[in-house]
């Protein structure tokens, strides 16, 4: 039997054409059933372990100026990231990625909450395939204990603040106070002084 390709959809919009930039992706789509001036969509799309946002959404029966749309916030959005990107170089962050050095590999009875880990980076989106999204800070979640059954991890980024979950096994290591970066150290302080302004006004 052969196999079938689920087909994607946004609606009624079949996605034909997808570009994933940074946090976004810019997707086209077609409706066969639609009104012939309702045909093609170009649209934003965010995602989440959930479910898929649709932004920006304009439609057309003419494919030629959904295309220039889907071109122009493609260049948009590389714009946004090139700028995003560079941001680190200009604090003066050593942005390689960490591969194989300065932390301790993870056991399974190490307990992960609240210790600054590394993601491995190839498990990260190959533009944020860099030292300042994988320094996390892990805040808890069943895989942060050791010998759990559970592998989910959840973690605060130290250079941004945004919220990730990750799997035990995606964790390169811990690293130890004296190993971090001065980036590292200087932002890890600022979220824990954020922690506890959060914990203080509830």
């Amino acid at each position: 039997m052969a196999d079938f390709e689920e087909k994607r959809m946004a609606g009624d919009y079949e996605i034909f054409q997808a570009i994933s930039i940074g946090t976004k992706e810019i997707v086209m789509g077609e409706s066969p059933e639609a009104s012939v001036d309702e045909r093609y969509m170009c649209a934003c799309c965010t995602m989440n372990e959930i479910f898929a946002q649709y932004s920006g959404v304009m439609v057309s029966g003419d494919y030629t100026e959904m295309l220039e749309l889907f071109q122009e916030r493609v260049r948009e959005e590389t714009e946004k990231l090139r700028e995003e990107l560079a941001q680190p170089e200009r604090e003066g962050i050593d942005d390689r990625p960490v591969t194989n050095e300065g932390f301790v590999p993870v056991s399974y009875d190490d307990e992960l909450k609240g210790k600054v880990i590394v993601i491995r980076p190839d498990v990260l989106k190959r533009e944020y395939q860099r030292a300042t999204r994988q320094y996390q800070l892990c805040t808890g979640g069943f895989g942060a204990s050791p010998n759990s059954r559970g592998s989910a991890c959840f973690c605060t980024n130290i250079y941004n603040g945004q919220e990730s979950r990750f799997e035990r096994r995606d964790v390169l290591g811990i690293v130890p106070e004296d190993q971090m970066p001065d980036w590292v150290k200087e932002n890890l302080n600022r979220l824990e002084k954020q922690r506890k302004r959060d914990r203080d006004a509830r």
